[in-house]
């Protein structure tokens, strides 16, 4: 026990209570009987603590494994309530509330009857504050939920697509698991390898194959995105938004694409014809904003650039004839539709539009990347927004940015003129 050296108590050591020593005194006990030693400082007289440096690396272990954490514990709901509504009818007309029991049978008996242990604890000391926590469920672990779907997988199989391919997703979220359970260090490789493990996961439980889950969404970004009116990553200029989001990967599946800027660089040097032909053909509508390469608004731009005279309208020029190459190779050519604009240019946008969901009139996966023109600097130098759009929102409730920018698209476009 510790007492600071201005407040002993009386009768110890023979202090008086104002006296005042070196530093505090520790009393550790022993068999033979305690002892008095001087408590060890810092060699400047201070408390030990961490550095600045060392906070900053608890803070970035605690920012990865809360990361971690979410995901994890999405994919255990998830898995929990699959098991319920399969299982539990099978097994709960016959043995009860130890439905979870039988169908864990003798491989199984042991955890089970250590969860149900746990379970039994709780209650008594008050730890199921929700009544939906007083469930044999909740108390088995992942591997251990795991183990009831392998050992009841005909169950599963109407359901699901691949159980190789689950158990393997599943096998990857497990070194994860470990190092967050027990608070133990996780790399930035190790967290990107469970996200992508753990999103595969759940789409294959919701009977998606792999292969088709689209771009997901963000756990965290979904949680907390509501406060930011839909930003869901910035990112300091474009060249490290398409390490993160690659072109491929913002217009995959996408049902429209709204496009506005000076020469949309990002679209037509980074995704090639035959893409966009193609992504044309599987009935995405496009409709593509240029800067008018003959306005004065081009040379203004090109003197705060300080490129020569012309050069920034021919490079609009060439993103023109390309764009309008591919159109001429579509079947539908109204679907896509290639303007120029001559108002000053304060931003480029890539708005786009994803599959509906199914059963609802909401839909999923819609994505923008907003970068707003700076006087000295090149679109691929401007920093980068990304916005989603809530899965879900009140009524009445105050548009997102993503909705700002789809009405100033709008604007601009009823102005614009057509290329023939």
């Amino acid at each position: 026990m510790v007492f600071p050296a201005d407040d002993w108590p009386d009768g110890l050591g023979g202090k008086a209570p104002g006296a005042r020593t070196e530093a505090p005194t520790v009393v550790l006990g022993s068999p033979g009987g305690g002892r008095l030693i001087p408590a060890q400082l810092t060699p400047d007289g201070s408390a030990p603590g961490w550095s600045a440096e060392q906070w900053q690396r608890a803070y970035q272990r605690v920012r990865l494994t809360g990361r971690a954490y979410v995901w994890l514990n999405l994919v255990e709901q998830r898995l929990r309530s699959l098991l319920d509504d399969l299982l539990r009818p099978v097994y709960a007309p016959a043995h009860g509330a130890d439905w979870v029991t039988a169908a864990a049978g003798p491989v199984g008996e042991e955890w089970v009857q250590r969860a149900a242990a746990v379970r039994e604890v709780s209650r008594r000391k008050g730890y199921l504050l929700d009544p939906a926590d007083d469930d044999p469920l909740v108390f088995l672990t992942l591997p251990q939920l795991r183990e009831l779907m392998v050992q009841h997988w005909p169950c599963f199989e109407p359901y699901l697509d691949d159980r190789r391919e689950i158990e393997l997703a599943l096998d990857e979220l497990e070194v994860a698991r470990h190092v967050v359970s027990r608070n133990r260090s996780l790399s930035p490789t190790v967290l990107a390898q469970a996200e992508r493990a753990a999103a595969r996961v759940l789409g294959l439980l919701d009977g998606r194959p792999a292969g088709t889950a689209g771009l997901p969404a963000d756990i965290i970004e979904e949680l907390v995105a509501g406060r930011y009116a839909d930003v869901a990553a910035v990112h300091a200029d474009r060249v490290r938004l398409q390490r993160d989001l690659p072109v491929e990967d913002l217009l995959d599946g996408a049902r429209r694409l709204d496009a506005l800027g000076i020469g949309l660089g990002m679209l037509c040097q980074n995704f090639t014809g035959k893409r966009l032909v193609q992504l044309a053909g599987e009935g995405c509508r496009v409709r593509l904003l240029f800067l008018n390469p003959a306005s004065s608004a081009v040379r203004r731009r090109e003197r705060e650039l300080g490129l020569g005279r012309g050069e920034l309208s021919r490079s609009i020029e060439m993103n023109i004839m390309h764009v309008r190459r591919v159109r001429a190779r579509l079947r539908d050519q109204g679907a896509f539709e290639i303007r120029v604009f001559d108002e000053t240019p304060r931003f480029t946008a890539y708005l786009v539009e994803g599959p509906r969901v199914p059963g609802s009139r909401r839909r999923s996966g819609d994505l923008g990347v907003v970068q707003p023109y700076l006087r000295r600097s090149r679109g691929i130098e401007s920093p980068a927004l990304v916005l989603r759009a809530a899965a879900g929102g009140a009524e009445g409730a105050e548009p997102g940015l993503l909705e700002v920018y789809r009405e100033e698209f709008e604007g601009v476009w009823a102005d614009s003129r057509s290329v023939s």
